[in-house]
């Protein structure tokens, strides 16, 4: 069964200063203990690397690089689901939704994973799973 891990999951276990930052890190070092199956996408990426490197700095962006990211395995965005991911972005025209969440969600059904790694509201909104 895979995982998929969210930005906001992941951001939360580099920065000892978010207020879910132990739960992330206890949360973190169990699925990799357990060797959980843990997945993201390739736009996922992008936003915790842009946010880490504004937010903590590079050696933040090198941690995450050389440590976090060798154990999950990246989906990465086509044409074709980032179509779908717009699509439902521009139909649920909702401000706080991003492209990334439509992409996860989007990717999360398509792969049929149910349960998330993550600290953001919208995957529950959409009937996934959040752990911790």
């Amino acid at each position: 069964m895979s995982l998929f891990v969210d930005t906001s999951a992941l951001l939360a276990v580099l920065d000892a200063d978010d207020r879910n930052h132990t739960r992330a890190k206890e949360t973190w070092e169990s699925l990799v203990s357990e060797e959980k199956s843990l997945l993201c996408t390739s736009y996922v990426l992008v936003e915790t690397f842009a946010l880490v490197q504004h937010r903590l700095g590079m050696e933040a962006v090198r941690a995450l690089h050389e440590d976090i990211l060798p154990l999950i395995r990246v989906e990465w965005v086509n044409s074709q689901s980032h179509g779908s991911s717009a699509l439902a972005l521009l139909t649920a025209g909702r401000r706080a939704l991003s492209l990334v969440d439509c992409a996860s969600f989007e990717t999360m059904r398509r792969l049929g994973i149910t349960t998330v790694f993550a600290f953001d509201r919208h995957f529950a909104e959409q009937g996934f799973n959040l752990i911790p």
